[in-house]
């Protein structure tokens, strides 16, 4: 099992979780992109970005850990090695013609019908599904779609309430699925929010209350590595629009994801994305970002508490812990936050 203890003892890591109103890391190590998703076993399960010295052989590969807590991670065993797969394979020979290595990037896991669904893009920017043959994560898989997925940023997928799946890329394209993943169903829209782009990458949808809330990120500046890494979202009525204007989920919670705990509270996950080490929060409110990409996440894996709500039809995301609350004076959009 995997955890902070060295540094932070279990105990501190449970009743900071408990009163869910800071931040809390709980999970250290180099990890980018993490997803973590409430599986029927009880088990939390965590997918994230993964160097590839983690792999045999430094090929690409996928790694994924599980909690019964937050606070307890047991590794699972590298789950899924490109030389085993038609992908992998043309993945790595995509990026040997490049004169690189190739990479898996932005895993995520959903259970889905009684299996799970794994879904990812790379370096190359060739994307995959793969799919368990039965409730284990560790597989073995399906490659439903083989080759077919195509090259898309950043894919996710959501069922609607009447079992519909969608995939969503690309910040953003909706595509419809056919209902066993072997390809799509003819369906494709470009979405967002109705006043500007949502963001470039790291989308996602919840169903909250009613509405349907799509989530992506951006940096504060509009401009690639400068300022901070941050959340933004939209609502709906239907998951393929019309969204209303682009609001401000959090600050330094770029390609986090939104879950709900066993509790039923709110938290998203959030990393390290800069190229300044780790600022404190006194020291981000008096340091000039927007020249440059500065964050106050250390390495791992960062929960932040959030409130979501939807009230008088409107839904609110914000979140709880001050220093992830407020847009900072390099955000070029203005908000509103209370």
């Amino acid at each position: 099992m995997i955890s902070l203890a060295q540094k932070e003892s279990d105990t501190n890591l449970q009743r900071a979780l408990e009163r869910h109103d800071k931040a809390v890391r709980v999970f250290g190590g180099t990890m980018r992109d993490p997803f973590v998703t409430l599986a029927p076993d009880g088990y939390y399960y965590l997918a994230c970005t993964r160097p590839l010295k983690t792999f045999p052989n430094s090929l690409p590969g996928m790694q994924f850990f599980r909690s019964k807590d937050l606070v307890s991670w047991q590794k699972l065993s590298p789950i899924w090695e490109a030389k085993d797969s038609e992908y992998g394979r043309e993945l790595m020979d995509a990026a040997a013609k490049r004169n690189t290595h190739a990479g898996i990037w932005a895993p995520e896991v959903h259970f889905i019908d009684g299996k799970w669904v794994v879904v990812n893009t790379s370096n190359m920017r060739m994307a995959n599904i793969l799919v368990t043959k039965g409730t284990d994560l560790t597989g073995p898989y399906t490659e439903p779609m083989g080759l077919n997925v195509g090259f898309h940023r950043d894919p996710t997928i959501f069922v609607d309430d009447d079992g519909t799946k969608w995939m969503l890329t690309d910040a953003v394209e909706i595509h419809k699925l056919k209902p066993d993943f072997s390809d799509f169903d003819g369906f494709r829209k470009l979405i967002g929010p109705s006043d500007r782009i949502l963001g470039h990458e790291g989308v996602f949808v919840t169903k909250i209350g009613s509405k349907y809330v799509m989530f992506g990120t951006g940096w504060s500046t509009d401009n690639m590595r400068r300022g901070t890494y941050n959340l933004y979202y939209c609502v709906a009525d239907q998951v393929t629009g019309p969204y209303g204007p682009r609001q401000f989920a959090g600050r330094y919670l770029g390609h986090g994801n939104l879950f709900q705990d066993k509790k039923g509270r709110w938290w998203c996950t959030a990393f390290y994305n800069a190229d300044h080490p780790t600022l404190t929060p006194e020291e981000a409110a008096t340091t000039d970002m927007s020249n440059s990409a500065y964050t106050i996440n250390k390495g791992g894996l960062t929960l932040v508490p959030m409130e979501v709500y939807e009230e008088n039809g409107q839904v609110v995301v914000r979140a709880k812990d001050e220093a992830y609350r407020y847009p900072g004076k390099d955000e070029v959009q203005k908000f509103d936050i209370k």
